[in-house]
């Protein structure tokens, strides 16, 4: 997807890896989190087949500096019967914020989402995150009263 201010926006390739993988980092800390750098490349090396989500890359020029990245997970929606599209990660640089980057980024996840056949595209952000949210109410999404929980499991520890 090109965007009207240059960006280029494609779901990720081998080639963007490194790039990638180093967007990923600065999201994970940028949330206060230190994941393993091989961890996250294997993350990325899986959504490379596209079965389980994608990921998507945003681009200053077609091959210029990477300057954001998405993640769509596939799922479903019982409620309705569709297949649902929910977005887990939309990172933006920090010297790329407000200029369009993460709106571009999230009209790619709903567009990829509408290929899919996904009635709705979803997501969260944390509460404290009011520059994020006011993009996200600008787009004319409707907030979620649901509220998310997780538990630990046996597998790896972190």
């Amino acid at each position: 997807m090109d965007t009207p201010s240059g960006l280029t926006v494609t779901e990720v390739a081998e080639a963007d890896l490194g790039d990638l993988t180093a967007s990923m980092l600065a999201y994970a800390r940028f949330y206060a989190q230190d994941p393993s750098v091989d961890d996250l490349v294997a993350m990325a090396r899986a959504f490379l087949t596209g079965a389980g989500g994608t990921q998507l890359v945003a681009r200053a020029s077609p091959h210029g500096e990477l300057v954001g990245h998405a993640t769509v997970l596939w799922s479903w929606d019982t409620t309705l019967g569709l297949p649902l599209a929910v977005m887990e990660d939309l990172f933006v640089a920090p010297g790329s914020r407000s200029a369009g980057v993460g709106r571009a980024l999230l009209e790619a996840c709903r567009e990829l989402a509408a290929q899919r056949g996904c009635r709705w595209l979803q997501w969260q952000t944390a509460p404290d995150n009011t520059t994020a949210q006011r993009l996200y109410d600008s787009l004319g999404g409707d907030r979620s009263q649901w509220l998310t929980y997780r538990v630990p499991t046996e597998g790896p520890s972190a």
